[in-house]
This record gives C-alpha cells, structure tokens and sequence, in this order.
C-alpha cells in the first residue's frame, strides 16, 4: 500500500513539475553575456555622444562612387588569429581624413602635384628643388621634409599644422603621388612614431 500511495503522490506532481519546466523556458537562455550585463547595469550618461567618424561626400571635382578612401589591398593574413600583429602595430597606420577634411586633403594633394609636374617633367629630382617647390606653395620651410627615394626619385612630407594633418608622396619618372592624412594614433605629428602602447 506504502508503494500505491507512492505511485500516486508522484504521478499527482508530474503536471506540477512539467507546468514548472515550461515557465521557466526549459533551460533554452544560456548564461547572460557579461558585456551586456555592464552595459545594462552601467548605462551611457545622456548628454555624452560617443565618436562617430563623418560622413564622406564627393569632393569637387571627384566623381560620386569615388567618395570613399581608397585603401591597398592587402593580401589574407597568415597569422593565427589568436596573434594580435595588427592590432599591436596599428599605431603606424595613418590616420584617415573625413568629411571636408578629406575635400581639403584631395584639394591640397593637387595643388602639391601640379605644383611639382614641372619638376619631374624636366628630371629633376633633386630634394633641395622639390623642397623649394613646396614652400613656394606658403608652406613652412621648417614643416617641409625632402629625401632621396631611390636612385631617381624623391619623396616629401608637409606637416599642414592643423591638428596634425600631413601631406606625404613620391615623385619619380613616372609620375608623382600624394596622399593626406591626419596623422597617426600615438604620434603627435607627422613622423610615423617609433613605438606603440
């Protein structure tokens, strides 16, 4: 009789224990994400705007689909991701310009090309001349760097002094290039630093 009784008090609580199963989601929610619980117990005050990076435009004179910056392809990393290179060595990549920034930069890195045209139309590549070419332009001769690059070529760098904002190139036989940016993560002007954090 002690096992009917038995029988009969579990059978009683099975539709208990299965309503309990139910209202609890069966176990189906996995442990909270710990991020989520900071960010949950730990809101953003209101009145602080996190950064956001400015919308790009076409520039004058630059084509529409053209309005994003151009980057170089790099190959598929090798490295295990579990490696963070790219993430310890970030403070070497230059920073990107933005909104009428870039316009400013596209405009500026212009006028250095056609500034510097006639000097590698003729071959000459001589630093002291480009260097003389780009401070013709207002620049100061101070913020104006000049080297040889190669056996026939040079490269340049113009520190803009807008907090920072540079304007680097090559110029050989074949053409000259130019590109401006804001600087980079650790630096505080226009020299790649020479370590990280």
């Amino acid at each position: 009789m002690t096992t009917l009784r038995t029988t009969r008090t579990r059978l009683a609580m099975l539709p208990l224990a299965v309503t309990v199963l139910l209202a609890t989601g069966c176990g189906t929610q996995g442990a909270e994400d710990p991020a989520d619980a900071y960010r949950r117990s730990h809101p953003t005050p209101t009145g602080i705007s996190t950064p956001s990076t400015p919308a790009d435009f076409a520039c004058p004179g630059e084509s529409p689909e053209a309005t994003a910056p151009t980057t170089a392809a790099s190959p598929a990393s090798t490295v295990p991701p579990t490696d963070h290179y790219a993430e310890n060595h970030g403070f070497k990549d230059p920073i990107q310009l933005h909104g009428q920034s870039r316009c400013d930069g596209l405009a500026t890195v212009a006028r250095v090309k056609r500034t510097l045209e006639p000097l590698r139309r003729r071959g000459d590549f001589a630093p002291d001349d480009v260097r003389n070419a780009l401070t013709s332009l207002g620049y100061s001769a101070e913020k104006v760097q000049t080297y040889q690059d190669g056996s026939a070529g040079v490269g340049f760098l113009i520190d803009i002094d807008a907090s920072p904002w540079c304007v680097e190139g090559t110029m050989s036989g074949d053409s000259t290039k130019a590109n401006a940016f804001g600087g980079y993560p650790d630096g505080t002007d226009c020299e790649p630093p020479s370590g990280g954090h």
